[in-house]
């Protein structure tokens, strides 16, 4: 925290991903065990996506690109890890870090480009990412930063002919934990209540 660019990170992410009300509101009205078990999971869920980003920012660029492949690996792209091994192979192409296969059989490939982040990713960047695709002829490509995209930015992808997808810290974080990438169960509760059909009269 003694560092300026971190703490403008961390005030960065918290704005991206802010706790739900129910989290950060008091409220009068009594709480039921349900709504006390969801306001703390979404507590605990939001603590460990804030985790996940100091963590990926605490170690080498090289530690990224190795995340970045395990998680699109999680979300069903390639196939294996020599399929999607491409996307930890810097191109040099101004903008491409790497390419995935969208599937198993190759039929179309999604170009990467995954930047770790201290500020916002502005729209010059972005334009880079572009040209690049637009060089290969490639239609599809992934943007994936530990930080934030800034507004004109967001505006400029919406106006492009390729379809480019925009992951952000926050959005990076809910992937990581809903996918299973650097996260580990430590317990599992299961809410149950009475079966009305198997208390219903014949």
């Amino acid at each position: 925290m003694q560092f300026p660019k971190y703490q403008a990170w961390r005030k960065a992410v918290s704005k991206a991903a802010p706790l739900p009300a129910s989290v950060t509101e008091a409220t009068d009205e009594e709480t039921s065990p349900e709504e006390a078990i969801a306001n703390g999971y979404a507590t605990l869920r939001a603590n460990l996506a804030a985790e996940l980003l100091e963590r990926i920012m605490a170690k080498r660029s090289g530690f990224f690109e190795k995340l970045v492949v395990d998680l699109l690996l999680a979300m069903g792209y390639g196939g294996s890890r020599a399929e999607a091994g491409t996307v930890t192979k810097a191109s040099g192409d101004g903008g491409i870090d790497g390419v995935i296969n969208e599937d198993r059989l190759g039929l179309d490939a999604v170009y990467v480009q995954a930047k770790r982040w201290d500020g916002n990713v502005g729209v010059n960047e972005l334009r880079n990412f572009v040209g690049a695709l637009s060089a290969h002829k490639a239609h599809k490509g992934v943007f994936i930063t530990t930080s934030t995209f800034a507004k004109p930015a967001k505006e400029y992808i919406s106006q492009v002919g390729q379809k480019i997808v925009l992951i952000d810290g926050a959005r990076l974080a809910d992937l990581m934990i809903e996918y299973g990438v650097g996260v580990s169960t430590r317990e599992t509760y299961v809410l149950k209540r009475a079966d009305e059909d198997y208390f219903a009269e014949a």
